[in-house]
């Protein structure tokens, strides 16, 4: 199983902030006794976190967080969602040592995770400033705003060639087809925990759902285990749209490459949110509780909105990427996926096979 294991010691950190720092200051509002939270995590001295968020997206909240609490160090492990997900359940199968925290784009597998008794409940003092969508049982939290939109070249495709809807996407299959024959790129649901997680809310979304997937196969698409590979292959012309995309990371890509166009689908928008939550086994559970509350903080939110980069699911974070800006600008066209049992539904095996089995149909356009 394949990961990237990332470290910065916060003892570095501390030697480079100043030396008067000898205790961590209680954040404004929040209870005297978290001075003890803080105490008990400097003496575990590091968190461990397994983690979907790139390591270079994560590294500016990383540092930041060691800003704050010196001497407590982030071992942090980036890897994909169904990675994530079969690494802590073999380790904690296993009785070994596995992540304090997990932090995971798989919404529904993350919530299985929680649902099957892996959380440590925990009353953040940052619940009040969370949307109510985003909080589950004080275990699970949602911690980004991150618009799922279609994603296409500006060079090699305009006008009527680019989708305003998922609706539209069926016309523009229909009427471009011979020039989006294998052009066209999405996840690959059976390989990506998150691809089969936003296609199946897509299903609950949008009243054609089957006759788009008829479309969709149509043209050939491509399918891809990563966001990463879908914007390489857009941005190069290999293929030409992709859709399912967070926009966050195409965000990040257009900024480099002027080619990538985005829209937001004006039917209705997905919107996902990183799922958090601290492991009832966690070997660091202090270090774990200041991560969390951190992550969820303003000052964290910040940090994820303006640096990471990923939409801040506070309303009280300005910016163009964050809950408030995105519903200045796209309005009730936005659909947030809410952090809760509902997204265990298609986790069910026979559910799972069952939608599988006729997304295939529809792809090879079978009945």
């Amino acid at each position: 199983m394949k990961y990237i294991h990332h470290v910065l010691r916060g003892s570095i950190a501390a030697l480079a902030i100043a030396p008067v720092i000898a205790h961590a200051q209680v954040p404004a509002g929040y209870p005297a006794q978290y001075a003890d939270t803080i105490a008990a995590a400097k003496k575990e001295g590091k968190v461990v976190i397994y983690s979907t968020t790139d390591t270079a997206a994560a590294s500016a909240l990383i540092k930041d967080f060691q800003t704050l609490y010196p001497g407590i160090s982030v071992e942090y492990n980036d890897m994909n969602s169904t990675e994530l997900y079969n690494r802590f359940i073999s380790e904690r199968a296993a009785g070994g040592g596995s992540a304090d925290v997990l932090w995971s784009s798989s919404m529904d597998l993350q919530i299985k995770l929680v649902n099957d008794g892996n959380a440590l409940a925990y009353a953040s003092p940052e619940i009040p400033q969370m949307p109510t969508w985003a909080v589950w049982k004080n275990e699970a939290f949602g911690t980004t705003y991150e618009p799922i939109a279609i994603v296409y070249n500006k060079r090699l495709l305009s006008g009527d060639e680019v989708p305003q809807s998922h609706a539209d996407m069926v016309r523009v299959f229909a009427q471009k087809a011979d020039k989006l024959k294998g052009k066209v790129t999405t996840y690959d649901i059976e390989k990506s925990g998150v691809g089969f997680m936003l296609i199946t809310q897509d299903s609950k979304n949008n009243a054609g759902f089957w006759d788009f997937v008829k479309a969709l196969g149509a043209v050939g698409p491509r399918f891809q285990s990563s966001s990463g590979t879908m914007m390489e292959r857009i941005s190069s012309g290999e293929n030409l749209l992709g859709f399912n995309i967070f926009s966050s990371y195409a965000l990040l890509r257009a900024k480099k490459d002027p080619s990538i166009g985005i829209v937001y689908p004006k039917d209705y928008t997905l919107v996902m949110s990183r799922v958090m939550f601290a492991s009832k086994a966690a070997k660091n559970p202090n270090a774990a509780k200041l991560w969390v509350d951190y992550i969820l903080s303003r000052r964290g939110q910040t940090v994820i909105a303006n640096q990471a980069e990923l939409g801040s699911i506070r309303a009280d974070v300005e910016g163009d990427q964050t809950l408030a800006g995105l519903t200045k600008a796209l309005g009730a066209t936005l659909k947030p996926i809410p952090v809760g049992p509902e997204l265990l539904g298609y986790l069910d095996q026979t559910k799972r096979l069952d939608f599988l089995k006729q997304w295939q149909q529809a792809i090879k356009g079978s009945k």
